[in-house]
């Protein structure tokens, strides 16, 4: 049998273009976060830019975008001043009542006297820590994980919401940004690389997230595996109930890289990982089946800071676009 490479994908910001979808619902669900906060009509529109979110994101161990916008509201209800913690049992209604006693003119101050806030407070915490905080991003959608909910209820949008949930929206009710998602590779592109390679996605995304636009844009028929968030879940779920060890399966931990390779152990010569974040590369450098990292710069607000970030967490080579992708894998 001829061996042939095995190009794995990541999903967002590589085969998917989210700048107008995962990344504004980062920023829109702090938004709506605060919006019963007193003063919250002097925080600015929008409240940062994505280029300073991408800082954030591209710092390591972030890849998440749920954890990434919890990062976010924690670094941001450091600035306003809770008159009073709410201890009430009832997870929405604990979110409410704090936030209806917290002052958001400080906030507004701040986020107005920077053009990179974010990266500014960055310097001064690198996780999540006010209890709060961290007490409404437990469980999940509909068993107490506001800030999860509200960032799916932006994402998905009503109708989605409703079919993947089945419950009723309690914050957003319009359309979800995910509808603005739009492929970065084109199909004849990946049918071109499907010719004399292997391909497979290794993404972060739950798994309904992911197929719903390999679906809509006609891309899945070219990948011969598809490795989501679902997966290392229930990966996680089996050690934890064999061997009782609770572990973290997501990116950076080679998991979803190392399982593809197995599964085409016999069919696979050369293996690469394409990915736009530090914690892409990290997991291509700590896998046991020789990944070669690929940096992919594509849709990044501030393409320098990624490429430094890239190279710095094991990038072998950096792809600017689509077109240098074809000539890396022509050679």
């Amino acid at each position: 049998m001829r061996r042939r490479r095995l190009i794995v994908f990541d999903m967002d910001g590589v085969l998917i273009d989210v700048s107008k979808s995962y990344r504004h619902a980062v920023r829109e669900t702090a938004k709506l976060f605060f919006q019963e906060a007193r003063r919250r009509e002097d925080l600015p529109d929008p409240l940062f830019s994505l280029s300073d979110l991408a800082t954030v994101q591209q710092s390591g161990g972030l890849n998440n975008d749920w954890d990434l916008t919890c990062f976010i509201i924690d670094l941001l209800f450091d600035l306003v001043r809770p008159l009073k913690i709410s201890t009430h049992p009832d997870p929405w209604l604990r979110y409410q009542e704090t936030v209806r006693c917290c002052e958001a003119e400080g906030l507004a101050r701040f986020l107005k006297s920077s053009k990179r806030p974010l990266s500014m407070l960055l310097e001064k915490k690198k996780k999540p820590d006010n209890d709060f905080i961290l007490s409404l991003y437990t469980n999940d959608v509909g068993s107490g994980n506001i800030i999860k909910q509200i960032f799916q209820e932006i994402y998905l949008g009503n109708d989605l919401f409703r079919s993947i949930y089945g419950l009723a929206p309690a914050v957003f009710h319009g359309k979800g940004l995910i509808g603005l998602e739009e492929p970065l590779i084109n199909r004849p592109d990946l049918q071109w690389l499907a010719k004399n390679n292997l391909l497979a996605i290794a993404t972060g995304r739950p798994r309904i997230e992911a197929e719903h636009p390999l679906n809509h844009f006609g891309m899945k028929e070219n990948f011969s595996a598809i490795y989501t968030l679902d997966d290392c879940l229930r990966e996680e779920k089996r050690i934890l109930h064999d061997q009782g060890l609770k572990v973290c399966l997501s990116k950076p931990d080679p998991y979803m890289l190392d399982a593809i390779a197995a599964r085409e152990r016999d069919s696979v010569s050369d293996c690469y990982y394409i990915g736009d974040m530090p914690d892409d590369m990290e997991a291509a450098v700590r896998s046991t089946n020789g990944f070669v990292g690929l940096g992919f710069l594509g849709s990044a607000p501030d393409k320098d800071a990624l490429k430094t970030g890239l190279l710095r967490s094991g990038a072998q080579h950096i792809i600017k676009d689509v077109k240098e992708l074809k000539r890396f894998f022509d050679q």
